[in-house]
């Protein structure tokens, strides 16, 4: 197995977090993985994306030019990164923001409102939980279990009276694309 993500948005979207989280949860199920930030020129409100590897055998370079799956979460995101997507791969669009979208028949195409989600769990900050948890249910290559659990190791002290929050969205996401689908 390998697999490759970007996960791309604005800058204070939980972009790296999530990458974080997905690279934690890999390990915690025994695989090879990279994580490979990247921020804008501002961080909150500026670009942000980072790309994440998981593997059964090791992996030879962290860098993904075009990743198999990815998770868009903002408009200028769409734009920049929708083409590079790997045929045949997985997105998961985020439509609260994600206004104009273009068309490929190469890909699987998850679009999810995850901030309207988000909001009805209680907090927009998790929109990008909600993403993660719809991109993972349909992949089926990671357990919530797996994320849920390193959600403890990847959460700040501050933040975690967001954790069940985070949890419960990660849950919503998956529920969503097992809906849809």
């Amino acid at each position: 197995m390998y697999e490759s993500f970007l996960i791309a948005g604005f800058g204070g979207q939980g972009i790296m977090f999530s990458g974080k989280l997905l690279a934690y949860a890999g390990l915690k199920e025994g695989k090879k993985v990279t994580y490979f930030p990247s921020y804008g020129a501002e961080m909150r409100g500026g670009t942000a994306n980072c790309t994440v590897i998981i593997s059964n055998s090791l992996i030879s370079s962290p860098v993904v030019s075009s990743p198999l799956n990815a998770i868009i979460m903002s408009q200028p995101s769409m734009e920049k990164f929708f083409f590079r997507i790997a045929r045949k791969g997985k997105v998961v669009i985020n439509t609260s923001l994600v206004k104009s979208r273009f068309k490929r028949d190469d890909l699987d195409i998850i679009e999810i409102p995850a901030n309207e989600i988000a909001e009805k769990i209680g907090d927009i900050r998790i929109a990008n939980m909600v993403a993660l948890g719809a991109l993972m249910g349909k992949l089926g290559i990671l357990s919530l279990e797996a994320l849920t659990h390193s959600l403890k190791e990847v959460i700040s002290r501050d933040k975690m009276d967001l954790f069940s929050l985070n949890e419960q969205a990660l849950r919503e996401g998956d529920k969503f694309v097992r809906e849809v689908s």
